[in-house]
């Protein structure tokens, strides 16, 4: 069986363990260090101001829809939504994604897993946001809590810097991104047999298997069944007001 881990004894067990570097940290993004799906607040910046199409948004949620029921890969899923914004500037999307985050998602950053991520920065850890989500999304989190080190996917532009409406290979999910953490490891001298991992999805138990302290954050159910077969402990935090 899994055990919880109330905040303070989370901190408490990062503050008492080793310190330095070689020590990393890795953080889902959605459903772990945010409440809900980051993408949300750009496909509501959309539909408000009319730039979807009927299609678009029918074809968002089919796809979305058809993921969650296992009848998709990820992949096809964010390629979808990158063609929808195929020939839009980087630089401005960027610059909206700084801008919904200030105003839509800064709020719902879990504040327990402030002080988990603060934890792990006061004993010098390498503390990496490791998501499958966009750039777009996942750098202002990243910036907003001070981590240094972002691993999540990335839109194609031409010599422009317009979007092509593909996404850079490999996308990073599942085993992918597992992958991406592993060279990340192998680069910067990290040990990931003395690494930490918080995620909420089974797509991350590749990534799990791999760290010598896997800490589920809010399992969804079939993390939470891996997690109370392998004796994982499990993170629990409240919603943001």
């Amino acid at each position: 069986m899994g055990v919880e881990l109330s905040m303070p004894d989370s901190v408490a067990e990062i503050a008492a363990g080793p310190r330095g570097a070689r020590i990393g940290a890795f953080f889902d993004l959605d459903g772990t260090l945010v409440h809900g799906i980051t993408a949300a607040a750009h496909a509501g910046h959309r539909i408000r101001n009319r730039q979807s199409s009927l299609g678009e948004v029918l074809g968002v949620v089919e796809a979305a829809a058809r993921y969650r029921l296992g009848r998709v890969r990820f992949a096809p899923l964010i390629e979808r939504a990158a063609g929808y914004l195929r020939g839009e500037s980087l630089a401005e999307l960027q610059a909206l994604g700084e801008r919904l985050f200030a105003e839509r998602l800064a709020a719902r950053v879990y504040p327990l897993m402030r002080q988990v991520v603060r934890a792990h920065q006061e004993c010098g850890h390498t503390v990496v946001l490791s998501s499958s989500a966009l750039a777009i999304h996942a750098e202002p989190v990243a910036r907003h809590l001070g981590i240094e080190h972002v691993l999540c996917n990335h839109f194609e532009v031409d010599e422009r810097g317009r979007l092509t409406g593909a996404i850079a290979r490999p996308v990073l999910w599942g085993r992918q991104k597992a992958a991406a953490v592993q060279r990340f490891c192998a680069e910067r001298g990290v040990d990931l047999a003395e690494s930490y991992f918080y995620a909420d999805g089974d797509e991350d138990t590749p990534l799990m298997t791999l760290v010598g302290r896997p800490r589920p954050v809010n399992p969804r159910p079939r993390l939470a069944a891996t997690a109370a077969e392998r004796g994982w402990p499990v993170l629990r935090v409240g919603r943001p007001r």
